[in-house]
């Protein structure tokens, strides 16, 4: 059976004592000659000797580790800002382990423990429910690993955070379609464990309100994240004959399954119907007519919450932010006209 080499191993094929390989390992030319360096440093790469860097971890308190924890992988959106978090820490000398929580706060739970025993320097977290893990979190935070939220936050928590303006992103995708003569809109909302969904619906009624269009719960749909989600709720709702000339969804996954029920319904986007979303993607490009989304600046808040996590890493007292980043919509096919 196979096994990692020891630096004990090396020692024993050379006839050496293990602080001289050590030390040859670790490049101390100082205290080990040419000649034996060489012969070390040798026979260790045919042997397959790999340094242990939890080892070395131990011994410097620092892994140079960080951890990401996303909620779901099903969009494009947490693959991008994995991307763009990923070229920056290595830049800055780190590495990255990332866990995906399947919209489970127990797998979220196991993730986050995960990463405390992997010793990672500090941790990044888009979570599935804004309360079910807070005593966790907190527990991290009590044993002084630095922690930032992004995209989904914990609000409760004095935890750095970055995240879109969702209320008010919301209101202007709404306003625009209020504005360009749409009264009755269909929202497909987002759970209201999640924080944004909270957000995404205020900014929805605070849009009809400003407009003087009442509130109509019959067009608020149940909440729905994938596009299979989005297609069921949908069809209920078409199925029960209800007028409306608009669709807003809270994400883009939802409402391209939506999109697929309106049209096979012989509903016309976006002369009969006109749709948009927040945290639309280039998903939202691919497909016909284009859809008009609310698209968040994926690569600043990696970059943000990058910095955050790393000006924690440096400085145990570093006070607690709040970025608040602007979206923006691109109109396309979906609401033109």
């Amino acid at each position: 059976m196979s096994r990692y080499i020891t630096i004990k191993d090396i020692a024993s094929e050379l006839g050496l004592s293990k602080s001289t390989v050590s030390r040859a390992l670790s490049g101390d030319s100082q205290n080990v000659k040419e000649d034996t360096m060489r012969l070390i440093t040798e026979t260790a790469r045919k042997m397959g000797y790999h340094r242990n860097e939890l080892a070395v971890s131990l011994r410097k308190q620092q892994s140079h580790n960080i951890g990401i924890v996303i909620p779901e992988i099903v969009t494009s959106f947490y693959m991008t800002f994995i991307s763009h978090a990923q070229t920056f820490l290595r830049k800055h000398g780190y590495n990255v382990l990332i866990a995906t929580s399947n919209e489970s706060a127990e797998q979220e739970r196991k993730n986050i423990e995960m990463m405390m025993q992997c010793m990672v320097d500090g941790i990044m977290v888009s979570v599935c429910d804004k309360e079910r893990n807070s005593a966790l979190f907190q527990s991290v935070i009590a044993r002084g690993i630095p922690l930032v939220f992004f995209d989904r936050t914990v609000e409760n928590l004095d935890v750095s955070k970055v995240r879109l303006d969702d209320v008010v992103m919301s209101f202007f995708m709404v306003e625009r379609l209020i504005r360009s003569g749409c009264r009755r809109i269909v929202y497909i909302p987002g759970p209201e464990r999640i924080r944004n969904g909270v957000e995404r619906r205020r900014g929805y009624r605070e849009a009809l309100e400003k407009y003087n269009i009442a509130y109509d719960s019959a067009l608020v749909l149940p909440s729905a994240l994938s596009a299979e989600e989005g297609s069921q709720v949908m069809q209920q709702f078409i199925d029960q004959g209800t007028p409306f000339d608009a669709v807003f969804g809270f994400t883009e996954t939802a409402l391209l399954g939506a999109k697929s029920v309106i049209q096979k319904s012989g509903l016309h986007i976006p002369n009969d119907v006109r749709i948009c979303c927040m945290s639309g993607t280039t998903l939202c490009t691919f497909v016909h007519p284009t859809i008009t989304a609310v698209e968040q600046p994926v690569e600043q808040m990696a970059i943000e919450t990058c910095r955050l996590i790393m000006e924690h890493i440096a400085d145990d007292a570093k006070k607690v932010e709040e970025v608040v980043l602007r979206g923006e919509i691109i109109d396309r096919e979906s609401t033109a006209g």
